[in-house]
């Protein structure tokens, strides 16, 4: 007498695979194209599923579009302070043009810090919102935290 034949394993009917999110808020990525191609940037807000508008997936990111100088012991304290500032930038981008990195900067892009799509819209605000992000990463440059995200990228 034959047995009867086993089911296959149950791992096999489960449609829903879910997707470790790699894009979160505070996650570090390089930007692969468009004029700020090789720069470093913070996620502040991802979107998986797209918008109306943006109907791909995005994230608004903040990130650094001119890094600051090497200083040496030598140098007077107004050039150690003029080769000390950062250039922010920040923009809505498709997450196809950026890699993940292994590092986070979660407090720079902190919630007290309201950036939204809206903000990125207005050119005053926008202005208003990379003057505060300015204040925010030179501080943190110059408590030597994160220094691989205040290093240029060499490639």
């Amino acid at each position: 007498m034959a047995s009867p034949p086993l089911p296959p394993p149950s791992f096999l009917y489960q449609n829903t695979v879910t997707m470790v999110k790699v894009y979160k808020p505070g996650r570090v990525v390089i930007m692969l194209s468009g004029r700020q191609a090789g720069k470093k940037a913070i996620i502040v807000k991802s979107n998986d599923e797209g918008t109306m508008d943006r109907p791909f997936e995005h994230a608004l990111v903040v990130g650094i579009a001119r890094y600051p100088r090497r200083v040496t012991k030598s140098m007077t304290k107004k050039k150690i302070s003029k080769r000390s500032i950062v250039r922010p930038f920040i923009r809505i981008v498709n997450l196809k043009h950026v890699m993940p990195t292994r590092y986070t900067a979660t407090d720079i892009v902190s919630d007290n810090l309201k950036i939204n799509k809206e903000m990125v819209k207005d050119p005053g605000r926008r202005r208003k919102c990379r003057k505060i992000l300015r204040v925010k990463l030179e501080e943190r440059y110059k408590s030597g935290k994160n220094r691989w995200l205040f290093q240029k990228l060499r490639f």
